[in-house]
């Protein structure tokens, strides 16, 4: 067992980061045979107490002596006021870095890790001899993410078969920050608030409404009036459409909302607040699509009326205009569009490419806070 004696204790009053000691290794393991953990990091797995007691006692010790790898145990307070292990974060090489992170399940939203993540990263931007440092996950990772976010990293994009885990190549979620970037978002995370109305619940998409988004996008009248949907559409289509979406939604480009039943939870259809950082970053395009059997009941309406009023409010999405765009040949998208309040103002000739290859005329309608 070797004791590092170089690794700072950093504290915000709330979060701890420090060395980690013996009491932290039960803990470790039970961290690394999480499923979550395993699913979205290339830790070993089965895991052995053996392994944790090494990456401790060794590799982290071994990481400060050379400075390739600055590792801290995270300390958080519980729900019954015991000071314990929370997870590690991880401060990798030097003068670019990357940042690595996990948490142990009792930990997990709370906020933990971003007040851990600002701790280490201010220290190897003004004292660890970092210059940037680089943030990358699995794709689909929305607790990274969401880190990330929270803590200023400049959000890149995704990048093709970025990492290597466990024999598979995988593609990355990638961003940076650098000394003198704020540690707080650079920009609100878009949606994510749950709207109700009098049938409906908007929510974010769950793993289980992918069926449904399935069926819903090999509708023939969704093929007709979604031209660009893949075909066919799997439900590898659907989850690449879902994490696509919580990009956006971090990035602050896009909020989607899947709209489904107040009372069963099944999922009836999809809208969104598009096109939210144009030139214009006070404008807003509203989309939507339903499910074959939620078409016919106002349920579409209900949705888009109930986005418009959290688009508009300035509590909301804080949109001053609002536009809506439907194929000529789509009469329920131009009765949706009317009765949530839009006004028609122009139409655009064969700008509207169609499902069988065709061009239809778009008309465009606006609303105005």
């Amino acid at each position: 067992m070797r004791w590092p004696l170089n690794v700072p204790v950093l504290s915000d009053g709330v979060v701890t980061i420090r060395a980690h000691v013996p009491a932290d290794i039960d803990a470790m393991l039970e961290m690394a045979e999480d499923p979550t953990m395993v699913r979205w990091t290339g830790i070993p797995s089965p895991h052995q107490r053996s392994m944790s007691e090494q990456f401790a006692f060794t590799i982290i010790p071994r990481g400060w002596e050379d400075g390739s790898h600055r590792g801290w145990a995270i300390e958080a307070t519980d729900d019954d006021g015991r000071s314990r292990f929370a997870g590690n974060v991880d401060i990798r090489q030097r003068p670019i870095a990357d940042v690595g992170f996990a948490l142990h399940p009792w930990a997990r939203g709370r906020g933990i890790m971003s007040r851990a993540v600002r701790l280490a990263v201010d220290w190897a931007l003004t004292e660890g001899g970092v210059e940037i440092v680089h943030w990358r996950s699995h794709v689909g990772n929305e607790a990274s993410l969401r880190v990330a976010h929270a803590t200023g990293f400049t959000l890149h994009g995704l990048t093709p078969g970025m990492l290597y885990e466990r024999g598979r190549v995988l593609d990355a979620w990638t961003g940076s920050i650098r000394f003198g970037d704020a540690p707080y978002p650079r920009i609100p995370w878009a949606g994510g608030t749950v709207l109700e109305s009098e049938r409906l619940r908007l929510r974010p998409f769950a793993a289980a409404d992918v069926p449904r988004l399935v069926e819903m996008c090999n509708d023939p009248v969704s093929r007709r009036f979604l031209a660009w949907l893949p075909q066919p559409y799997t439900a590898a289509s659907a989850e690449a459409y879902l994490n696509d979406c919580l990009w956006q939604a971090a990035t602050g480009a896009k909020a989607t909302w899947a709209v489904a039943d107040r009372d069963s939870d099944e999922l009836l259809g999809n809208i969104a607040v598009m096109d939210m950082l144009g030139l214009n970053r006070d404008h807003g395009e509203i989309g939507y699509w339903m499910h074959p059997d939620a078409r016919g009941r106002g349920l579409a309406t209900e949705a888009c009326r109930t986005v418009v009023d959290h688009a508009l409010d300035p509590d909301g999405l804080d949109r001053r205009r609002l536009s809506l765009y439907a194929a000529e040949d789509n009469p329920a998208s131009h009765a949706i569009a009317l009765a949530a309040g839009f006004s028609y103002y122009g139409t655009q000739r064969a700008a509207e490419r169609l499902g069988d290859g065709s061009f239809d005329d778009l008309r465009g309608y606006e609303l105005l806070r």
